[in-house]
Parts: structure tokens; sequence; C-alpha cells
């Protein structure tokens, strides 16, 4: 009887796992990457000066982030215990949505939309909080600068948002705000961190620091030279959020695999042992039975995948810096010299800008490639 039944089991484990674990096509894989794809897109054209293809990617990715996922299929695929994580539509740790919202405030203000600009500032800012664990406060510095800038340039008080920013800082601390200010540094540096798996099964997201410690960003501009440094740091925000329900989620998937792993390897020995020691046709099937139940169990455990998704956005910056001066209409050259902390200049940008009065002039300078 236990023989029938395990006979009859064995298959339909197999074939649940093999349809769990079946490989999507290209197509659909590249749809499910469609938002980290606009990411890295949107940031390599916002470095090479094509704003309008810029937010238009932007725009496309953030429509995904603004929809719930509760309604989307593969989110719950990867939730399953024959699914990887990475089986689920792409949107991003924490701090990766964040800076997705965090360029499309720049754009913004670029657009001269300073109020649009607060908006996304202040969308970026939800992304970072986590209220099923504590955390309900925003600690990027320069989304509550932000914030409380653009209050400022429209008339408010942006007084508690600079307070904020002042709290949350840890590299340097930013300056007062200066309403009058016309021409707006948004600048970067340095490579992001990097995702990989770790522990047993791979189940644990960790970072490894990206690059840049502390340099310095020196602007030129007329006869007016601003120093800067770092105010936000990409690493620290990707390392330092409170817990995640995806770590609860692959912890769960890792102690599953263990656990129908040892009780397989368990049952096999104990059912191989009382068939070979069984003095009766009953006993070693019994015996025979066990074992096959075993056998059964560690397929469930080969077939479960608790790795965590290492996909990532894979331009991003690691250190986020700001400045702004005051400048009448006119045309002007300015010259961006990235230096390391010890004053050697690593790389230098220069760009011409117009200055025109009643906006704002927002200008966008990397580091890395244009």
């Amino acid at each position: 009887m236990i023989g029938r039944i395990l006979s009859s089991l064995v298959p339909a484990v197999l074939l649940a796992a093999a349809l769990g674990c079946a490989s999507v096509s290209p197509e659909e894989q590249a749809r499910r990457n469609r938002v980290l794809t606009d990411y890295e897109s949107a940031l390599t054209a916002l470095r090479a000066g094509n704003d309008a293809q810029a937010k238009s990617l932007l725009d496309s990715a953030l429509l995904t982030l603004g929809s719930s996922s509760a309604g989307d299929a593969t989110a719950r695929e990867s939730r399953g215990y024959f699914n990887p994580e990475s089986a689920k539509t792409f949107r991003g740790e924490p701090y990766e949505r964040t800076m997705a919202y965090y360029y499309r405030g720049i754009l913004y203000w670029m657009d001269g939309e300073p109020d649009n600009a607060r908006a996304a500032f202040r969308s970026a800012a939800v992304q970072d909080t986590d209220p099923e664990n504590g955390k309900t406060q925003c600690d990027w510095v320069l989304l509550d600068y932000l914030d409380g800038l653009a209050t400022a340039k429209l008339g408010g008080d942006g007084k508690d948002a600079w307070r904020r920013a002042s709290t949350n800082a840890r590299l340097n601390p930013p300056p007062p705000y200066d309403p009058q200010a016309n021409v707006l540094f948004f600048l970067e540096m340095g490579r992001g961190p990097t995702k990989y798996a770790a522990g047993q099964y791979g189940e644990q997201l960790k970072f490894r620091p990206g690059t840049a410690p502390d340099p310095i960003a020196v602007i030129t501009v007329q006869d007016q030279t601003v120093r800067v440094g770092a105010f936000d740091d990409l690493t620290f925000q990707a390392t330092t959020r409170g817990g995640r329900v995806m770590d609860h989620v692959l912890q769960g998937k890792a102690v599953f695999k263990s656990a129908t792993d040892t009780a397989g390897t368990a049952a096999i020995i104990a059912g191989s042992a009382v068939a070979i020691a069984g003095d009766s046709n009953a006993a070693r099937n019994a015996g025979l039975g066990i074992a096959l139940a075993g056998l059964v169990t560690k397929v469930v455990s080969a077939a479960t995948t608790p790795e965590a998704d290492t996909r990532q956005w894979n331009n991003l910056p690691n250190l986020l810096s700001f400045a702004a001066v005051r400048l009448p209409a006119g045309d002007y050259t300015a010259t961006v010299a990235f230096q390391s902390p010890a004053g050697q200049t690593l790389v230098t940008r220069a760009v011409k800008f117009q200055v025109v009065h009643g906006r704002d002039t927002v200008l966008f300078l990397s580091d890395q490639n244009q």
C-alpha cells in the first residue's frame, strides 16, 4: 500500500518542482526587467544631457513603482518555494527606488517646476521608510534639504526640512538656504554598491561598498569658487535600512530547504536500515517506503530556490552632493573638479549654460561617463 502511494507521489512532486522551476522566455524576462532597464538607460541619458529621454524612461519606471505589487503574478510566484526571487518583476531595493524619484525631481527642477521636484523628493523619501519595522523617517540628507529649499523658493518655510537634513548629516553639514541662489549644481561621484548573495543557500542579500570615499567637488564659475563634499552615501543607504520583508521570505525558504534536506537524508538512512534488517517482506517494504519518502523529500529540497535577487541598477553613483550660487542673467561656463581627499584632481567636467531671469538654472554633473 505504502509503495503504491509513494510511487504515485514521486512523479507528482517531480512535476510540481519542474513547473515551479520552469524557465521563462527571453521576452518575458525582458518584461520583468523592464524597470531595471529603464533605470539604467535613464541615468545614461541624463549624464549625456538627453533630458527628454531620461524623463520618458523614468516616467515609465515610476509608473510601475507607483502601482501596487499585490496583483503582480510574478511577485506571488517568487514567494513560492520552487521559484527564485529573480522571477518577480524588478522594482529594486529601497535605495534604488529612492534614486529613481531623486533623478526625476532633478529633471522637474530643470523644467522650472520646483513644486513637482519637491513632490518627487518627498516620494523618494517614502521609499526609505519601513513602518512595519518601526522606521518612519527618511535619513537621506539631500531629500530633506532639497524639500526645504524648494519650499523656501516657493515662499514657504523650509526650516524643519533643513533641521532634519542637518540632524542626519554624517559626511558633511548642508549649508543654510539661500532662496536667491539661482544656479543649482546636482553632483554625483563614484560607483555605487554592488549586490551579492551570501549564506549557505545564497539566501542573504549583501552589498559590497561603492567607490569614491569622501571626495571634494570644486566648482568654479565666473569669479566664484565653491568647495563641497558629499551629503549622501548610497552604500550606507543600501546596508543600513531596517529589516525588509524579503529577508524574512528568503530566510523561510532557506529554513525549508535545510529542513527538508536533513529530514530526507535521515529518512533514507533509517528506511534503508529497516529494509536491510527486516525479517519479513512487510518489514522490508516498510523500510523501503520510509527510504522512498526520504528520497521524495530530498527532491523537494533540491527544487527549493531561496537565492536572493541580485539584479541591480549597475550605473548608480556612490555619493551625492549639491551646491547653489547666485549669478546674474547671462551665458557662463562652469568647471567642476572632482578631487580626492588629498586634493588630487581625478576628473574635471565643464558645462556651458545660460542664466535666465526669474527661474533657476539646474545643472547635473557626474564624475562618471557623460
